[in-house]
């Protein structure tokens, strides 16, 4: 977990094929000068020492971290452009494999939005939400099945890797995909990009948390959001960003209800103090989340009970893109037998990080280094391997062209209200962030 607004945090490298292939995918920008490559420089050797000073793994998961920043220091000498430096970085921390452990490139002052919004169910790739009045509202359609990006295959393996890559690292000016319809017919299509100039100035003084929520991949909104039906209540937390009163808010509403379905769809995580929080409100006991294991002693992460909490039946719901403390909950809730998980297998990016915010002359950047891995009551992490739902129920591509929502359609029944897969998949509309 870190407090790294956005999915960033959960979209870190567990691999780094796509950044190892080379730069011929990458945006183009000017050519590196002497001042900027030894900006780069000085980049690399900030993950190298924080890494060296802060990761929980003294053995670095194998790796030779002395010899391999020398090796990436001589790459940085081949790099002709700013974002190739920024993949030489980013493929020295990917290295390690660990999903909290990864390079924040500095703020471009250019926006880039492709228009379309992809999630992963089962194995396979699909768009399910086409920004209005963008390119791609003509070109591609909700329920597509995502073959080919760019000229690469699209799966659950390399998703991850992919969208840091292409979001992050090296934005495009236009998006190349092999698309299949949900009734089988394939189509390419070329989606240009909105790119937009930033207004905004930056200094040594700048808020970090204020850049981190402009910068990160947020495409929708972070509010947390309630519904009611029956004696049923959804509330659908698209974060891990909640204050005390807002989570006491939920829960006191949560214990008029009968049952609750917690949705955790898409939650990337955030801090371990609203996770806390959220555990500690689903239990009339105080609550070992996991443990703290690092380069000192093993650590407890403890949730206390609320004075008031919501005793009722528990449903929570989780998928591909629910990662880090979205992921520690759901499992807690397996464990200790509160309650059932429905959807389908979660992210695997489970540990704890801390993230050390730098400036590269005026520009922020970050590196993230986990300085924990977390091990549950059961004493296996579930870094790489994630949550396997009680229930696993994934829409289909049918369903995403509909807008229906079977998992949550499901989880009101088993929780005693009626509510069909079309209906649900209008009780929480989807809320885009302005360019």
């Amino acid at each position: 977990m870190t407090g790294l607004y956005g999915r960033v945090a959960a979209a870190a490298l567990l691999g780094c094929a796509l950044i190892e292939v080379g730069t011929g995918a990458a945006q183009q920008l000017q050519t590196l000068n002497k001042d900027q490559r030894e900006q780069i420089s000085g980049i690399l050797k900030t993950a190298y020492s924080e890494v060296k000073k802060n990761y929980y793994d003294p053995k670095f998961q194998g790796l030779d971290w002395d010899a391999r920043y020398r090796e990436y220091s001589e790459r940085i000498g081949t790099a002709h452009t700013m974002n190739e430096g920024f993949q030489v970085i980013a493929a020295f921390l990917g290295g390690l494999k660990d999903s909290h452990t990864y390079f924040v490139p500095p703020l471009r002052m250019t926006h880039f939005d492709t228009g379309f919004r992809l999630t992963i169910l089962g194995d396979d790739c699909f768009i399910t939400r086409i920004r209005p009045k963008s390119d791609a509202e003509s070109k591609v359609h909700a329920g597509d099945q995502v073959v080919l990006m760019n000229g690469f295959k699209v799966n659950r393996q390399d998703f991850k890797a992919m969208m840091y890559y292409f979001g992050v690292i090296a934005p495009q000016k236009s998006t190349e995909l092999l698309l299949r319809s949900p009734t089988g017919e394939q189509r390419k299509v070329s989606v240009n990009t909105e790119v937009k100039v930033s207004p905004m100035y930056l200094s040594a003084g700048v808020d970090f948390t204020n850049f981190w929520r402009m910068s990160g991949d947020q495409y929708e909104s972070e509010r947390a959001r309630i519904s009611e039906v029956g004696d049923v209540m959804i509330w659908k937390v698209p974060q891990f960003n909640l204050g005390m009163q807002e989570v006491e808010n939920a829960i006191g509403k949560a214990r008029t209800h009968a049952a609750l379905i917690l949705d955790l769809r898409g939650d990337p995580g955030g801090a371990a103090d609203s996770l806390k929080m959220m555990v500690g409100s689903l239990f009339d006991r105080d609550i070992k989340i996991a443990d703290r294991v690092g380069r000192g002693a093993p650590k407890p992460l403890v949730a206390k009970h609320a004075a008031h909490p919501f005793e009722g039946k528990l449903i929570v719901l989780v998928d591909e893109n629910s990662a880090s403390a979205a992921e520690l909950l759901a499992r807690v809730v397996q464990l200790e037998h509160r309650g059932t998980v429905i959807g389908d297998e979660t992210s695997g990016a489970v540990m704890e990080a801390i993230f050390h915010p730098e400036l590269m002359g005026t520009y922020p950047y970050a590196v993230a280094v986990t300085d924990a891995n977390l091990l549950m009551g059961d004493g296996k992490s579930l870094e790489k391997t994630g949550v396997v739902p009680d229930e696993v129920l994934i829409p289909t591509a049918a369903d995403l062209a509909a807008g229906r929502d079977p998992v949550l359609a499901r989880a009101a029944e088993s929780a005693g209200a009626k509510l069909d897969s079309t209906e649900a998949g209008k009780l929480f509309p989807f809320e885009w962030k302005p360019l």
